[in-house]
């Protein structure tokens, strides 16, 4: 009697959880946690909070020194399109009140994880966290999209023109308007316009090879930044 109560508790709460998996689409909960246990920067830090997709969220796993020397703080979520980092904004950046955002997002929105999508609305996501933390007196870093002409999870898509189309919208854009912009595209792209076999295993995510080509750009970037 016992176990069949203890059974049925345990797929109560895996039934609950998994609701309220549901229900958070953004993923706000992911780093609930941490953000509430994160201080209020000190008088003199420099606050610098990542937003993105796996690639960002990778970016710690393969390469943990780069965020815990540099103080770091990693806000990404793998699968993720603009439209759900635009959702999360609040919580994972805007709360931590960073000096500087570094944005890296739109791949997963050219794969269509979450459906159909236009270029200008991907990029209309992305101005629009911009936009949120210039008026709460956060500098922004937009960052390209890496090169991709095929994804694993989702055959045939032929993205390597809309990155191209995606990354032209956003230097424009950041050039306007005297933000950074990252170009990790010109030193990772080959001859297919993908990304060099020499720094990822997928063609999508980066390898440990691939985030030391990305550091060093994006470092010089945000120490000009935060002068």
């Amino acid at each position: 009697m016992k176990n069949l109560v203890f059974i049925a508790l345990v797929f109560l709460t895996s039934k609950i959880y998994s609701q309220e998996m549901k229900t958070d689409w953004a993923n706000i909960l992911k780093y609930s946690n941490e953000n509430q246990n994160l201080q209020v920067p000190s008088k003199n830090e420099k606050r610098v909070v990542f937003m993105g997709n796996s690639i960002t969220e990778g970016w710690k796993m393969s390469s943990p020194e780069f965020f815990s020397q540099n103080k770091y703080i990693n806000r990404g979520i793998s699968g993720q399109t603009t439209s759900q980092m635009l959702v999360r904004f609040r919580p994972d950046v805007i709360a931590l009140k960073p000096k500087l955002v570094v944005i890296l997002a739109g791949i997963n929105d050219i794969a269509q994880n979450n459906g159909p999508i236009e270029l200008k609305d991907v990029f209309g996501n992305i101005v629009s966290m911009a936009e949120l933390a210039k008026i709460n007196n956060i500098k922004v870093i937009l960052s390209s999209v890496l090169p991709a002409n095929d994804f694993s999870w989702k055959k045939g898509m032929e993205p390597a023109e809309k990155v191209i189309q995606l990354n032209s919208m956003l230097e424009k854009y950041a050039s306007e308007n005297k933000i950074p912009f990252v170009n990790y595209y010109l030193k990772m792209v080959d001859s297919e316009k993908g990304l060099d076999k020499k720094y990822t295993n997928d063609g999508v995510h980066p390898t440990l090879a691939g985030y030391k080509v990305m550091e060093p750009i994006l470092q010089e970037a945000i120490l000009k930044a935060l002068k």
